[in-house]
C-alpha cells in the first residue's frame, strides 16, 4: 500500500461527505498559564470504527488548513491498524508534519518518564511557535490528561482539579476518563518534581567525574 494514497483501502465504503463524522480540533489557549500559545487536541483522523466514519484525505487537509505543524500521536500501531488507518504516520510525514509517535494504551496513564519526554518535547514545539496537535483516539482521555499535566507543569498555580475543569470546558465532559487517569494527574506534580530532581543529581555527578 502506499501511503500518499492516504489509506484508500479504509475509505472503501465510499461513505457520501454529509454522513461523515465531524472531525473538529478543539485549540487549548495557555494563557493561563503565561504562554500566548495554544495547544490543539483532536480525535483520530480517518477513523472508521462502530458508527464513525471519517475521511482521512479530508481530515489530513483539516489540520493542514489550520496551520497545523506538529502533531502528537498516542494512539499504538494495534490501534491504528483496529480504527483503519494503519499508515497515518506516514500520511502525517508525507503532508509535511512532524511527527511524534508516543504511544500508551488506552484508558491508561503513561509511565512518567514518558509523560516527561512528551512534555519536553511538547514545550520545546510550543517554545518554537510550531502549530501543534495532540490526539489519541477519541482525544479525551490519554489527551485530556497529557495537556493536563502541560498545565500542571507551565504553572505551579495551577492545581489538578483547576486543569481538568479547563479540559472539560474544552473538550467535554469526557476528558480525563479513568481513575487511573485522574489519581495520575493528582500526583503528577510531586512525582514530576522528584523525577527532575533524580535528573538534575545524575547530571551533576556525571559532571563532577
Amino acid at each position: 500500500m502506499r501511503t500518499n494514497e492516504f489509506d484508500s483501502s479504509s475509505d472503501e465504503d465510499d461513505v457520501k461527505e454529509e454522513a461523515l463524522t465531524p472531525f473538529h480540533v478543539s485549540w487549548l489557549p495557555l494563557a493561563t498559564v503565561g504562554s500566548s500559545q495554544f495547544l490543539g487536541i483532536c480525535a483520530l483522523p480517518g477513523c472508521k470504527f462502530k458508527d464513525v466514519h471519517r475521511n482521512l484525505q479530508r481530515d489530513v487537509g483539516e489540520l493542514r488548513s489550520q496551520g497545523v505543524q506538529d502533531v502528537f500521536v498516542f494512539c499504538t500501531r494495534g490501534e491504528l491498524s483496529k480504527y483503519r488507518v494503519p499508515s497515518l504516520l506516514e500520511v502525517y510525514v508525507q503532508s509535511g508534519f512532524r511527527v511524534r509517535h508516543r504511544p500508551f494504551s488506552d484508558g491508561d496513564a503513561p509511565e512518567l518518564e514518558l509523560c516527561c519526554r512528551i512534555l519536553e518535547e511538547l514545550t520545546c514545539s510550543l517554545d518554537h511557535c510550531r502549530k501543534t496537535v495532540i490526539h489519541c483516539y477519541g482525544g479525551l482521555g490519554r489527551s485530556g490528561l497529557i495537556a493536563a499535566c502541560l498545565l500542571l507543569q507551565l504553572s505551579t498555580n495551577m492545581s489538578a482539579t483547576k486543569a481538568i475543569e479547563i479540559l472539560r470546558e474544552h473538550r467535554g465532559g469526557g476528558a480525563i476518563q479513568t481513575v487511573k487517569q485522574y489519581n495520575f494527574l493528582h500526583e503528577f506534580r510531586d512525582k514530576f518534581t522528584l523525577y527532575q530532581d533524580s535528573r538534575d543529581v545524575a547530571t551533576e555527578r556525571c559532571v563532577s567525574r
